[in-house]
């Protein structure tokens, strides 16, 4: 990372620097209802903000055990990639994503991840 800040990994992959100074801070946190309604306006279940990369990397292994079950994985629009097979949207890359924010109350099977896969250092939202 360009500032000095040592390398952060959930799932091996590379934390954004911002996301790493939001979470520090305790200012990775749920914006209120309606900024978030403004935002991703698609969501209508409640989410929680991951606090620390230890609740992403605790959430996001639900990922590898959801994509083993094919049913599940077409459920959830899940698909395990690798380097020669890419995954395309809507579908998600379990090996590239993790969750940064999971619905609030079981069963609304919601979330929110980083998707690495267009750029390994700049991971675009995807809910």
């Amino acid at each position: 990372m360009s500032s000095g800040t040592p390398t952060v990994r959930v799932r091996g992959l590379v934390v954004p620097e911002l996301l790493l100074h939001l979470l520090q801070r305790g200012a990775w946190r749920h914006p209120g209802e309606k900024a978030l309604a403004r935002t991703i306006p698609w969501f209508a279940d409640e989410l929680d903000f991951l606090a620390t990369v230890h609740d992403m990397e605790w959430e996001s292994c639900a990922l590898d055990h959801l994509v083993e079950d094919e049913t599940t994985a077409q459920i959830f629009s899940l698909a395990r990639g690798g380097s020669t097979v890419p995954v395309s949207p809507p579908r998600l890359d379990v090996d590239k994503a993790f969750f940064i924010a999971v619905a609030r109350y079981a069963g609304d099977d919601t979330a929110v991840a980083l998707d690495y896969r267009t750029n390994a250092s700049d991971p675009s939202p995807l809910g």
